[in-house]
């Protein structure tokens, strides 16, 4: 994997969460069956890099709640590309014993749309990841009215 920056690349992005032993038990898996691997550790956080691009998990003493409302104004979620619809799949069986539950089952995996074959999974946290399979159709094309209204 390439380590140089590009220009506009994402650096970084740094998750506040409520208990690190918690969310680093959900997303150390997640992140490493994504290709990630342990970057820093430090008594209150947690991080992950992929190429020039790093997540960060911290338990901050200055957090203001303890769960993350994912319909409140900032982060969503987090879309990784995850793999071939198999290797979607596959994380999609085993997420839940890392702590993680699928979201919209009765639209799996076409929750963003007849065209996008995702998993959209939520920790214990409140914290949301979309899953994209690489061999979705078109998989560009998938941003329209319908993705965003059909994952609420």
């Amino acid at each position: 994997m390439n380590d140089r920056p590009v220009t506009g690349m994402l650096h970084h992005v740094e998750l506040w969460v409520p208990d690190l032993p918690r969310a680093v038990a959900s997303w150390q898996w997640l992140l490493e069956s994504l290709g990630y691997t342990p970057f820093q550790e430090w008594s209150d956080g947690r991080s992950w890099r992929s190429g020039a691009t790093y997540v960060v998990l911290e338990q901050s003493p200055a957090l203001s709640a303890d769960r993350h409302e994912r319909r409140r104004p900032g982060l969503n979620h987090l879309a990784f590309h995850g793999g071939s619809r198999a290797e979607v799949d596959a994380l999609v069986e085993r997420a839940p014993a890392h702590g993680w539950t699928l979201m919209f089952p009765d639209r799996h995996p076409y929750a963003g749309g007849e065209r996008h074959y995702a998993a959209y999974l939520e920790d214990r946290d409140g914290f949301e990841v979309e899953l994209v399979a690489f061999d979705a159709p078109e998989p560009m094309q998938n941003y329209t009215s319908e993705y965003y209204t059909s994952v609420e």
